[in-house]
């Protein structure tokens, strides 16, 4: 895909998506790193580093989808969205400095922004003027101690992470981003439909509805939406309605009031699309949520 949309979009994109599955970032290094720094992969961590000044290389492990080997020679951000290992090798004297935080992802692996990004996206700071004065304030955050440091440096990376989806989804080409929800988030019409669906998951959504959503007939509309998310409008809200679910059943809700608010007819329709979704009913897979 080599989508890039730069015309003005008034949809917000994202808002829905991060309110109901929220990412929380921790501030864990402030400063140089020497040597070699390895970094584990965590099932359902991500990390986000920022390279302020220095040099070094980045490795990753083979067949990993990221590249084995990445030199870094100015300010940088580098984004994993996806548990990946990874590994820092700095000058021995100089170092690099850095910034970095982890971030835990509702959902972890089946959050929708983790399973719609790459491995690693890697982004130059000159190419992102935005995040200037969020850089100024993080930095200026981490170079003393002072009365809630910590908790306010945890918010500019929230804050970071997402003026950098702002930037993938307005470049989603550009980061080896393929068929899936960036993609659709960033073409303007589909970004109309997939919005409501995001913010009304609910409504009897009818393909002439999100058709109408989208300003397109429903063939175009449908064709669109399969060539850009590699799946059909009824599978995606499918998928997005048993993901909400899944949060509302871990979070205590019944099956019966996580049915009423995805708009089933009945908890036993909203069963068996779960079942068709999951593989498992929804009680037996709590159980097994709750086991793990």
């Amino acid at each position: 895909m080599s989508t890039a949309i730069s015309t003005p979009d008034p949809v917000d994109r994202l808002s829905a998506l991060l309110e109901r599955f929220r990412v929380r970032a921790h501030l864990f290094h402030a400063g140089p790193l020497c040597g070699v720094t390895h970094f584990a992969a965590e099932p359902g961590r991500a990390f986000l580093h920022v390279l302020r000044r220095g040099e070094m290389r980045v490795t990753h492990p083979a067949r990993s989808g990221a590249p084995r080997r990445l030199v870094v020679s100015e300010p940088t951000l580098l984004f994993y969205p996806q548990p990946l290992a990874h590994d820092f090798h700095n000058a021995p004297v100089d170092g690099s400095d850095f910034v970095c935080a982890t971030l835990d992802f509702d959902g972890g692996a089946q959050h929708p922004l983790v399973q719609a990004l790459p491995p690693l996206v890697t982004l130059p700071v000159a190419a992102l003027p935005d995040i200037e004065h969020t850089l100024a304030l993080l930095f200026a955050e981490t170079e003393r101690v002072r009365c809630g440091q910590r908790l306010l440096a945890n918010r500019l990376f929230e804050v970071l992470l997402l003026q950098t989806l702002r930037h993938l989804l307005d470049h989603a080409g550009d980061h080896g981003v393929q068929a899936g929800l960036l993609c659709g988030l960033a073409h303007p019409k589909l970004a109309r439909a997939l919005t409501q669906m995001h913010e009304r998951p609910g409504e009897p959504w009818s393909l002439a509805a999100l058709a109408t959503a989208a300003g397109m007939s429903r063939s175009s509309f449908a064709a669109e939406f399969r060539a850009q998310l590699g799946t059909t409008p009824a599978e995606y809200l499918l998928r997005w309605r048993v993901s909400l679910a899944q949060t509302m059943l871990r979070d205590g809700a019944s099956v019966k009031a996580a049915s009423d608010a995805l708009g089933y007819a009945s908890a036993a329709a909203f069963s068996r699309a779960f079942t068709q979704a999951v593989g498992q009913s929804p009680r037996a897979w709590l159980a097994l949520s709750a086991e793990a």
